[in-house]
């Protein structure tokens, strides 16, 4: 996978103009952005994960106290303003911070820089099915997992592949559980974990 290591803000300028996927679903919230400013009062909610952003630009803001949007609130933050594909609507999500000449960006954490669907192109069109509607279907591996329905997650054991992995997507909880690194046992429900 891509990466680029941005270090200042203007290195993440290079973003603008760009599609990047989410990587890091479902911890991530979004904001609307309308007359160039964030409206960070009217949260939108978590970006999915393998959501495909349309780059526009990058911005800065300072974020009102007492909003947690996943992102280190410092001075200012920086910004991906992105439309979804086929919507004109414009939405923000922080990928940074900076405060005072401290400076942290997450863009690589976040954003895979290329199409999932072709860096696990062997993974079958029935898993990218599921990944595509955000469901988790028996036989489905942890990684696959995490890209359908999030990275936010609390784990029963050490070993990845075989442990109960809850996951929480903004609310909906996925209990999981892996043996040989299928999934075995699924389960939904709304509410705190």
């Amino acid at each position: 996978m891509r990466a680029f290591f941005p270090s200042h803000f203007e290195d993440t300028l290079r973003l603008e103009g760009t599609t990047v996927w989410m990587k890091n679903g479902y911890t991530m919230s979004y904001y609307p952005y309308a007359g160039g400013h964030v409206e960070f009062g009217k949260r939108v909610g978590v970006i999915p994960s393998a959501q495909r952003l349309e780059v526009k630009k990058i911005v800065k803001a300072a974020v009102p106290a007492g909003t947690d949007d996943g992102i280190e609130r410092g001075s200012r933050q920086a910004l991906a303003v992105f439309a979804l594909p086929g919507a004109a609507a414009l939405y923000a999500t922080p990928i940074g911070y900076m405060q005072g000449i401290e400076e942290a960006y997450y863009c690589d954490l976040l954003f895979f820089y290329d199409d999932p669907h072709t860096i696990y192109d062997q993974w079958p069109k029935e898993v990218w099915a599921a990944i595509d509607a955000h469901q988790v279907k028996p036989g489905m591996s942890e990684l696959e997992t995490r890209m359908a329905i999030g990275q936010k997650m609390h784990v029963d054991g050490p070993t990845e592949g075989d442990r109960t992995v809850t996951y929480d997507q903004d609310g909906k909880h996925w209990t999981v559980t892996f043996v040989k690194n299928r999934a075995t046992a699924i389960s939904a429900s709304a509410g705190a974990l």
